[in-house]
């Protein structure tokens, strides 16, 4: 049976809204477990291994599953992290690697080996779209992507938006190059962003445009995840980042409620699976059964 699973971010809970009040872990955990998501990622970028262990007992306490995501700066660095993540019940590792060679030829040896290292320890792994890293690019990713066939991805779109600065409306080949990523992609994460801005506010008129196709680009990842998968859990990760990811004006606030936002994207989401799976000829699910 297939199951929607919705997790947040360590990273964007600290702070949480335009406040910036940093909670303790437990009231976090609190937080996120009350919300009904299922699970949060710790970002190893953002912490370190030390925060993790300390947050994992308290996010067990509350039934809440760890998501690890990764920063190898060496190839043999994400070893440890992967049997970290194993011990932890990850679902898997969401890797960015720090290992950037220039040319796709020289990437193709580093993904392998990734994927090697992944099957000896068993912890699956999945590639995010993401700047600054080995898929930082959207065409060089999708070189990898026909390398590799056995290379699965987590997809933020919001990294490839910002980094072809793509103009709105999209022409038709630049959608098609996003749907051969959301076909490879096994998990997604929201955020919305401009071709300038990595993160904008939902519910600011300018950006109507740009939240529609992003809302379009997750139905259609969740569609093509449900077709490739009979059962199973389906990841979506609500990560609305902290400034300077969220805007703020010259007071140093945030323009919007991060938190308010993030529950918004998850109900969102929510409706879009229970509408597939009334389309799938099931009874439509009750709220609970999303989260």
């Amino acid at each position: 049976m297939r199951h929607l699973r919705t997790y947040t971010s360590l990273w964007a809970m600290r702070p949480h809204d335009q406040t910036g009040i940093r909670l303790p872990y437990e009231e976090v955990c609190d937080m996120v477990a009350d919300a009904g998501y299922d699970g949060m990622a710790l970002d190893l970028g953002a912490g370190d291994v030390a925060e993790a262990r300390k947050v994992q007992p308290m996010m067990a306490r509350r039934g809440l599953t760890p998501l690890i995501v990764a920063f190898p700066k060496t190839v043999e660095s994400l070893r440890e992290t992967l049997i970290m993540a194993r011990d932890f019940g990850s679902p898997f590792v969401d890797v960015i690697g720090q290992v950037m060679p220039l040319s796709v030829d020289g990437m193709i040896p580093v993904i392998r080996k990734w994927i090697e290292m992944s099957d000896e320890v068993g912890m699956p792994i999945q590639f995010e779209s993401h700047r600054n890293c080995i898929t930082n690019d959207l065409y060089s990713t999708l070189c990898l992507l026909d390398a590799i066939p056995e290379m699965r991805m987590c997809a933020d779109l919001s990294h490839y938006v910002v980094d072809r600065e793509f103009w709105f409306p999209l022409s038709d080949r630049d959608l098609g190059l996003i749907s051969r990523i959301l076909a490879r992609s096994d998990s997604f994460q929201g955020r919305v962003a401009s071709r300038q801005q990595i993160q904008l506010q939902l519910d600011f008129p300018q950006h109507r445009k740009w939240v529609g196709l992003f809302r379009d680009w997750w139905r259609e990842g969740l569609e093509g995840w449900r077709q490739r998968n009979q059962s199973g859990d389906c990841i979506f990760l609500c990560e609305l980042g902290p400034p300077e990811y969220a805007m703020t004006g010259p007071d140093g606030r945030e323009m919007s409620n991060r938190w308010e936002e993030a529950l918004t994207i998850k109900g969102w989401i929510g409706e879009m699976w229970q509408e597939m799976e009334a389309g799938a000829g099931g009874p439509p699910l009750t709220p609970e059964a999303t989260e």
